[in-house]
């Protein structure tokens, strides 16, 4: 089949086959993510069998769809690749380091391919020398090279020797199709490969060689067609079984009616009618024709040719694929736009029962006990509708973790280290819109722990550790926040280095400093410990942004550190942005909404607990701690007209490590809130992290707990 883009797509009679491209690049790039994770999981030393063919089938995957949509390019590739894995799953040859390489630099390629098929741009791109790499290695011979597949440097050394790299298909390649329909069989078979030819443009010719079922259950065709066998072989397999068809090299021999090329009453076949080719080593001519027609077709004992190698491999993968052909019926694709639409009139709904609920309370329930009993079962329906509706945004954190073992092996080759990595509760699940912004963060803490944390093999071992060093990626639910922690065995952070870097810049940093307050000092901006600027870190930018892009999600980060035993970086984040868990406290006639997850604990105030320090600061003891007390009608200037009333209550919440104690004039009650962003309706407020809509129609404030924390210690 010619290449076809997604600019241009193939019309089949009525068929539109381009409607079809977006399920094929989604499972392209699920087959990709897996065989990546599967090639950097490979003991290469004992490498197993079914990881092997998992590691095949999805080559096999990605392979069969190219060649039906026309993408000659992938479909090339992945050839190469399955024909180096087939080798590798038969015990052909050994799995080695350099294989692993180049299918992943394979992998690497395929993506930028299907990206440019699916409309992103960029050029297209040379695969040439890791085509070669492949081949040589199917061959047992060493790569050239293992660069990436767009160097234009290596371009001359990539030029594959005629006798190692096959020639590409000629235009009109002419061979002989078998297609075994049994006597038994109707002849709708051969009558499904025709109609194929007559509906995809392009593909080629197709004519009988016989007039009918020969004596031994086959038909035969002449086809002239510019795809490879494999795509063909692919592409015919959707209309009949794989075991039935077989493609021959087109020589003397085949059919069965007056004047067919090879018919026993023919004359002796020209020059021309032996090779049906124009060129030397045509298919067909008399010196191919031997040896393939040896090679591909010995007889089976009814005296049939059939191919020689290939059939015997099919049937085990074939068996194997029916549990995923399982699996991916019982999934259903959904648009996230979809999603966020029913999660808005989920939470419309919440409020709309929340009204409901507070209008219903003034009602006698004697008189209205059905009313009662109705909004009762809306109030749980409703709540578990909303839990049902938010656990579809809900994905494992195995998404995130996914694209760091291979991140980290590039990275640790790159700065000659070593690292095992290791992950925990990857199960732990957070909201899509969290997961798509936390991976940034993430993806420079790991880097981070890999660049400056872990020492190299030399330091490691003259510091008595092994040379291996380990960073662990973990999640795990906390209340009602997810917790992810990047640590690492290395260095950890120095004391003294930190202070004098911060002094260096004109940062204040007194030796009586605690030591989470040192820590924090790489979060300030343009602050790097790194000696070297490389290309990896070190330029003074990253942590600052991790924190400020963690925090702008309701987050929190936290470090500890141990100098020459490693260092912990800690996220907290809440489960999801859309719904959240709040405790709505009353000041004068406004009504503010503090995030559950940060309160701590509540207390009527006495007259002797509230100390002034400093001429105008205010602290609280609670069990022999001091923490700042922030009058809420004073921060937000909430007018009030009950001039005599004096805040009794205080509210101790807890964010960035520290605690205050608010002081509001009554606690409402828990509940459910829709989260509503303030700043994209409004705009951006200080202290207050978001709005919700209250049962009653009123708007009311969501604190930014950090934020207020953040105001205290100024």
């Amino acid at each position: 089949m010619g290449e076809m883009t997604s600019e241009g797509s193939q019309l089949s009679a009525g068929i539109d086959l381009s409607q079809f491209y977006q399920v094929f690049f989604e499972e392209a790039g699920e087959n990709l993510d897996r065989m990546e994770k599967l090639l950097l999981d490979l003991d290469i030393e004992s490498a197993d069998d079914e990881e092997l063919n998992a590691i095949f089938r999805c080559a096999h995957s990605i392979k069969g769809g190219a060649a039906t949509f026309g993408f000659s390019d992938v479909a090339e590739l992945t050839h190469q690749m399955e024909t180096l894995l087939d080798k590798l799953r038969r015990h052909e040859l050994t799995p080695t380091a350099p294989m692993v390489d180049v299918l992943l630099q394979s992998g690497d390629a395929l993506r930028a391919q299907l990206a440019r098929h699916q409309g992103n741009g960029g050029d297209e791109l040379d695969t040439t020398e890791l085509l070669f790499n492949i081949r040589a290695m199917v061959a047992g011979e060493a790569p050239v090279a293992t660069a990436a597949p767009t160097a234009p440097a290596e371009k001359p050394k990539a030029a594959a020797p005629a006798s190692a790299m096959p020639a590409p298909s000629a235009p009109n390649h002419a061979r002989v199709l078998e297609l075994r329909v049994g006597p038994l069989k109707n002849l709708a078979d051969a009558d499904n490969l025709v109609e194929l030819f007559k509906e995809i443009t392009d593909l080629g010719t197709i004519e009988p060689l016989d007039n009918g079922m020969s004596a031994d259950g086959m038909r035969r065709f002449k086809i002239c067609t510019t795809s490879t066998d494999s795509d063909l072989l692919d592409l015919f397999t959707f209309h009949v079984a794989r075991e039935q068809v077989t493609l021959l090299p087109l020589g003397p021999g085949y059919g069965f009616h007056d004047g067919a090329p090879g018919a026993p009453a023919a004359a002796a076949p020209s020059e021309a009618d032996l090779g049906y080719g124009f060129f030397d080593d045509a298919p067909g001519a008399p010196n191919a024709v031997a040896a393939p027609a040896a090679d591909a077709a010995p007889a089976d004992d009814a005296g049939t040719p059939v191919e020689s190698a290939k059939p015997v491999a099919k049937p085990a993968p074939k068996a194997e694929k029916a549990p995923a052909a399982a699996v991916e019926a019982s999934t259903l694709r959904v648009s996230v736009e979809k999603v966020d639409q029913l999660i808005n009139l989920v939470g419309e709904l919440v409020i709309t029962q929340a009204m409901l609920a507070q209008n219903s309370q003034g009602l006698d329930p004697a008189l209205y006990q059905q009313l009662a009993s109705g909004l009762a079962d809306l109030d749980r329906n409703t709540r578990d509708l909303q839990e049902s509706v938010m656990s579809i945004r809900m994905i494992p954190m195995s998404m995130v973790f996914s694209r760091f073992p291979r991140m980290l092996r590039d990275l640790a080759a790159k700065l000659g280290k070593k690292v095992d990595f290791v992950t925990l509760g990857e199960a732990t699940e957070l909201d899509k819109g969290l997961v798509e912004k936390i991976t940034d963060p993430l993806t420079h803490l790991v880097r981070n722990s890999c660049d400056h944390g872990i020492e190299t093999p030399a330091d490691r071992v003259a510091k008595g550790k092994p040379e291996t060093g380990t960073i662990t990626l973990s999640a795990s639910h906390q209340g009602g926040s997810i917790v992810i922690e990047v640590r690492d065995d290395g260095r950890g952070l120095s004391r003294d280095k930190l202070l004098k870097k911060a002094r260096e810049r004109g940062i204040p940093a007194p030796d009586s400093m605690t030591d989470q307050e040192v820590w924090g000092l790489i979060f300030a901006p343009g602050f790097s410990t790194a000696d070297v600027v490389t290309d990896v870190s070190g330029r003074g930018v990253g942590m600052d942004v991790v924190k400020k892009n963690i925090t702008a999600l309701g987050g929190t980060v936290e470090i500890d550190s141990a100098e020459g035993y490693g260092m912990r970086v800690s996220v907290r984040l809440p489960l999801t942005l859309a719904i959240m868990d709040g405790m709505s406290v009353g000041v004068g006639e406004e009504v503010y909404i503090l995030p559950l997850s940060s309160v701590i604990e509540s207390f009527q105030v006495q007259p002797d607990m509230v100390k002034t320090i400093g001429g105008s600061g205010r602290v609280v003891e609670v069990r022999d701690e001091y923490m700042p007390v922030l009058e809420m009608e004073h921060v937000f200037n909430v007018p009030r007209f009950d001039f005599e009333h004096v805040s009794g209550i205080m509210v101790v919440v807890e964010a960035e490590g520290g605690r205050v104690a608010l002081l509001v004039d009554e606690l409402l009650g828990q509940q459910q809130v829709v989260v509503k962003n303030l700043e994209a309706n409004y705009r951006k407020v200080n202290d207050v992290s978001g709005a919700t809509i209250m049962g009653d129609g009123r708007v009311a404030l969501i604190l930014d707990v950090g934020s207020l924390v953040r105001r205290s210690r100024h």
